[in-house]
């Protein structure tokens, strides 16, 4: 049976968790949505769209919001697996609908609820014996009295955020002491936040895909467990963090490996740590794993993150939107369609899930 697709986006911002807040991405990821609904059109799959003539250019043509409402009207609409292109979390409006036993693309919610947690994950990592930076959760009780037990430059950042937004590169006490009550005080974030030690090293971004049934080559491949695409340098720095990629486009900052990178031990190595941090986080769908070298080229895995975003420069006007997952499955062959098609052939149900 032809599977009929419908992509969900993110329509309001996620509800906040122990005082934690996740800031929203202007568009909720209506454009990504937008660019797999396009792309797997053009694969002759059929897709449920909210617009009867989808607009090339208008993305909120091709997706529904992740509300219930929404959820329902694409399932009236004749969608038979939802893809969920939107931040996720416990109470999700999904939940409903999966325990109903309609198919998904896209992780556990209760799991995002979990691993969205920087804190959390980097423990959880850390007591699997995978390297993590040192670092400190600061708290309106502990802004007085905490130690750092790393040295300066650190870096701050949202313990639920999204990207490098809300990231800054600190280099002394001073500065640290006003940016954490400035940012605490605003609470954009929410009540806590992060602060590590600032790797000098090299930076990578790992994709790790779940296990599953996938095409590559032209070839069935069965990937009995987690598997990852080939790493992607990211360089051109703004003051030691990456830059958003709403603000710089990823193809001007970023390169896949070569093969003589990719053959270094080292990278071997990460490969596989990153492979196990996303088993232990149960992932169904790819997972996106920042990690930075110390300045011996120690590697570490400094960010989990549970929903790459998935732009690719399907449409027309978007020649320059590749992602960061989009690059590197290039690497392996891999068109944005490709990329595309095999994530949903990983999709899944509760179903077929317990």
């Amino acid at each position: 049976m032809q599977q009929k697709v419908a992509i969900i986006y993110q329509a309001n911002i996620s509800p906040s968790k122990d005082g934690i807040i996740k800031p929203m991405k202007s568009g909720g990821y209506s454009d990504s949505g937008a660019d797999i609904a396009y792309t797997l059109m053009q694969q002759q799959i059929t897709v449920i769209t909210p617009a009867k003539t989808p607009q090339i250019m208008n993305d909120f043509d091709w997706v529904f919001p992740d509300t219930k409402e929404g959820i329902q009207s694409a399932i009236d609409k004749g969608a038979t697996v939802i893809w969920l292109n939107t931040v996720l979390y416990k109470g999700h409006p999904i939940e409903y609908f999966l325990e109903k036993g309609i198919s998904v693309v896209g992780q556990i919610p209760e799991n995002v609820d979990v691993y969205d947690d920087k804190w959390l994950t980097n423990e959880l990592l850390k007591n699997h014996k995978l390297p993590v930076p040192a670092s400190v959760m600061i708290t309106h009780e502990n802004l007085n009295n905490y130690t750092l037990n790393f040295s300066f430059p650190v870096v701050v950042k949202p313990v639920r955020g999204r990207g490098s937004q809300g990231v800054s590169l600190v280099n002394n006490q001073q500065s640290l002491d006003v940016l954490l009550i400035e940012m605490l005080d605003s609470n954009i974030y929410g009540n806590a936040l992060y602060v590590e030690e600032y790797l000098t090293g090299e930076e990578v971004t790992i994709t790790i895909m779940p296990p599953g049934d996938y095409i590559i080559h032209g070839e069935n491949v069965l990937k009995p467990d987690y598997w990852s695409l080939p790493p992607v340098k990211r360089f051109n720095h703004q003051n030691g963090i990456a830059p958003y990629n709403g603000v710089v486009a990823i193809v001007n900052n970023s390169a896949v490996l070569s093969d003589n990178e990719l053959n270094e031990e080292s990278m071997i190595q990460l490969r596989k740590e990153c492979e196990f941090a996303t088993k232990l986080v149960n992932a169904k769908a790819p997972v996106r794993i920042d990690c930075r070298a110390n300045a011996a080229g120690k590697y570490f895995l400094f960010d989990l993150n549970m929903k790459p975003n998935m732009t690719g420069a399907a449409r027309p006007h978007r020649p320059d939107q590749d992602s960061l997952t989009a690059l590197a499955a290039q690497k392996i062959g891999w068109s944005f369609s490709d990329l595309v098609m095999n994530m949903l052939k990983q999709h899944w149900s509760l179903a077929i899930h317990h």
